[in-house]
C-alpha cells in the first residue's frame, strides 16, 4: 500500500509538512516515490492566481525546446523559480536536468476566450509538451495551470524534500496533496505517480482499481484528450471526477453516486431514485471495484476524501477551524496536527463523502442516502 496525506490551511505553509506527515507511516509505504500538489499558493505566486504555471522536469535541450515552443505560441515567461539541485546526488534517484516552476504571461489573442476555452487551451499545450518529450525523455510535464505547482520524483519522501530544498520560503501553499509510492502495478514512471490533474481537478488513491480496463475504456470513448497517458490504474479516478463535474455538470455528491453507486434496493428507496437508476445504468462502467480510499481537489479547492464499500484502506480527517488534514493514517495528523481536538476526528464509511470547503472552517460529510444538491 500507498500512504496519502492532504491539508487545508488559511495560511501557507511549506509541502514539507505533508512530507513529514509521509515519513511518520513510512511503514505503510516503500519510499520508491513521492508526488506533491500544491494549489493556493503563497509567496511570490500570491500576486499571479490567475496566470498558468507550468512544472515538470526538463534537459538542457528540453528547455530550448520548450522556449520555442511557447514563444511561438505568444507565451512569454512572468516568473520562473530554479531548483537548484546539490553537487552530491541521491541514492535512487536519477540525476535530472532542471526541475521548472514558470508563470507565463497569456498571449494577447487568449483574452477574448472564456473559461472553458482557456482551460482547454491550456490543457492542450501540456500533452503538446508531454508528446514532444516522449523520444528523448527530456521533457516531462505534471501540470499548466494557474495556482498550481507539481514535484513529482522517485525516492524516498523525506529524502527527495530535502534534496529538492522544498522547505524554501518562497514554496508555500494553502492546498496541499503528498503521495508516498511509485507505481507498482506497471512500470516505474514519473507519470504514473500521484497525484493526478486534469483542467483543476486532482485525486490520488490508496488502493487498486482492478476496474481499469473498462474504465479507461469508457472515458478514452468520450473523445476528451485529457482522458489520456493511463500510467497508473489509479489516473482513473481524477477523470471520473472532471467527467462528473465538468461533462455531466453534477456535483460531488454525484461523483460518491457514480464511482461506487448505492445498490438497487437502497436506490428504490432514495428520494432521487429516478435518476439514481439513469446515473447507474449510463455510467455503469465508470464504477470502482477496490478497495480505494481517494483524496481529491476541485476547482476552488476543495479538499475531499471519499472510500468504496470495502473500506479496506483507512482514511481519517482531522484539525481545526483554519487548518484541516486528510491522512492515510491517525499518526500522520498527529504529526502535523498535534493539538487539534481528537475527539471530532472522523473516519468516513463507505456511504460517506467527507469535505473541507475552501473556507477552511469545517469537515462536512455527505452521505449517499441524502438528496442530491442538483443542479449545481
Amino acid at each position: 500500500m500507498c500512504r496519502l496525506f492532504a491539508l487545508t490551511s488559511k495560511e501557507p505553509v511549506s509541502p514539507m509538512l505533508a512530507i513529514k506527515a509521509l515519513d511518520v507511516m513510512k511503514e505503510g509505504h516503500d519510499g520508491s516515490g513521492v508526488g506533491i500538489l500544491l494549489r493556493d499558493l503563497g509567496g511570490p505566486f500570491e500576486e499571479m492566481k490567475d496566470v498558468p504555471i507550468l512544472s515538470g522536469i526538463f534537459s538542457e535541450e528540453g528547455i530550448r525546446k520548450l522556449d520555442l515552443f511557447m514563444m511561438d505560441r505568444g507565451f512569454m515567461t512572468k516568473y520562473k523559480m530554479n531548483i537548484k539541485l546539490p553537487k552530491e546526488g541521491l541514492e535512487g534517484t536519477p540525476r535530472r536536468g532542471m526541475y521548472l516552476i514558470r508563470a507565463y504571461e497569456y498571449p494577447e489573442s487568449w483574452e477574448t476566450l472564456d473559461k472553458d476555452e482557456i482551460a482547454h487551451g491550456l490543457m492542450s499545450i501540456r500533452l503538446k509538451i508531454r508528446d514532444m518529450g516522449e523520444e528523448k525523455k527530456d521533457m516531462i510535464v505534471y501540470s499548466f495551470w494557474p495556482d498550481t505547482i507539481m514535484v513529482k520524483e522517485l525516492g524516498d519522501p523525506m529524502a527527495i524534500g530535502e534534496y529538492l530544498g522544498l522547505d524554501r520560503k518562497d514554496l508555500k501553499a494553502r492546498t496541499i496533496m503528498a503521495q508516498g509510492r511509485q507505481n507498482t502495478n506497471y512500470a516505474i514512471n514519473l507519470y504514473a505517480c500521484h497525484p493526478f490533474f486534469v483542467e483543476g481537478f486532482s485525486t490520488m488513491t490508496n488502493g487498486e482499481n482492478t476496474a481499469f480496463i473498462p474504465i479507461k475504456d469508457f472515458l478514452s470513448s468520450r473523445k476528451f484528450p485529457g482522458y489520456s497517458g493511463y500510467q497508473s490504474d489509479s489516473e482513473v479516478f481524477a477523470h471520473i471526477l472532471h467527467y462528473t463535474m465538468k461533462e455531466l455538470g453534477l456535483g460531488l455528491d454525484a461523483y460518491k453516486h457514480i464511482i461506487t453507486p448505492l445498490q438497487d434496493r437502497d436506490i428504490d428507496a432514495h428520494a432521487d431514485k429516478d435518476f439514481l437508476r439513469h446515473l447507474k445504468k449510463t455510467c455503469r462502467q465508470l464504477i470502482i471495484d477496490g478497495p480505494n480510499c481517494v483524496i481529491g481537489t476541485l476547482l476552488d479547492n476543495t479538499l475531499f476524501m471519499a472510500q468504496d464499500r470495502k473500506k479496506l484502506r483507512p482514511g481519517v480527517v482531522g484539525g481545526r477551524p483554519g487548518f484541516f488534514a486528510f491522512s492515510s493514517e491517525i499518526c500522520g495528523l498527529d504529526a502535523v496536527i498535534p493539538d487539534r481536538d481528537k475527539s471530532k476526528d472522523i473516519q468516513p464509511m463507505h456511504l460517506d463523502t467527507a469535505i473541507v470547503g475552501p473556507d477552511r472552517q469545517e469537515i462536512k460529510i455527505c452521505r449517499q442516502t441524502e438528496p442530491l444538491r442538483l443542479p449545481l
